[in-house]
């Protein structure tokens, strides 16, 4: 059974409450916290293994939450919106959150969420030790360091370890739910605009390097050299 602690963040006590049973029954550990505020002292006090966190919140918003633990810390975090709002959406991932979850949501779904993600956190891949270089592309996985020509580009956790896949897959066609169970650790969990989102921030973000990301069309994603 599991152990891991688990921090909820949500103003409504009854969105609390039953998350936490769900995932009390699943063997983990739970805390909460009701703000923004609270949400930061205890993720620096107790340092749960997951976020699941709300984006409206009282004195300090989700979103400024998940931007400051992801100054420094690769935390996983689910983000909750009450909108099915694409752009909540797209904002979300593209300040470091792993997933996303709409209000309502089914319990057993997010409890779902939260094994897959742990799942791909704590079964690294071993082969992530090595260097890898192609052309003017160097990659250090140990740590998680990225060169284009001798300059340092900044990823996010899941960009790095999105780049490292289509790395370790040059020239393979890779299908967008592919990328989810291998990058993300769940099936169909998420949605594949999760990874459409990530390759755009990536490609902009190795302009100038020896490969480049194209796209299949009806497929999905492969990595090659220029």
């Amino acid at each position: 059974m599991p152990n891991e602690t688990i921090l909820l963040v949500d103003d409504e006590p009854n969105i609390i409450e039953l998350a936490a049973m769900y995932l009390e029954q699943e063997g983990y550990h739970v805390i909460s916290a009701g703000d923004g505020e609270a949400a930061l002292d205890r993720i620096t006090r107790e340092r749960p293994a997951l976020v699941v966190l709300d984006l409206m919140l009282p004195k300090i918003d989700g979103w400024q939450v998940c931007r400051k633990v992801r100054a420094n810390s690769d935390l996983p975090i689910i983000m909750l919106t009450a909108r099915d709002d694409d752009v909540d959406k797209i904002v979300g991932l593209e300040i470091g959150a792993d997933d996303y979850m709409t209000k309502p949501f089914n319990p057993r779904e997010l409890v779902a969420r939260v094994r897959a993600i742990l799942r791909r956190t704590e079964t690294r891949r071993p082969a992530e030790t090595g260097a890898r270089r192609i052309g003017n592309l160097s990659i250090d996985p140990a740590r998680r360091t990225v060169l284009v020509a001798g300059r340092t580009v900044d990823l996010r956790a899941k960009e790095f370890d999105l780049l490292l896949t289509f790395v370790d897959h040059e020239g393979i066609v890779l299908t967008r739910e592919k990328l989810l169970d291998m990058v993300w650790g769940f099936d169909y969990y998420g949605e594949t605009r999760t990874v459409d989102v990530h390759v755009a921030h990536l490609r902009n973000k190795l302009d100038g390097s020896d490969v480049t990301i194209e796209t299949v069309w009806g497929v999905g994603y492969k990595l090659t050299r220029k």
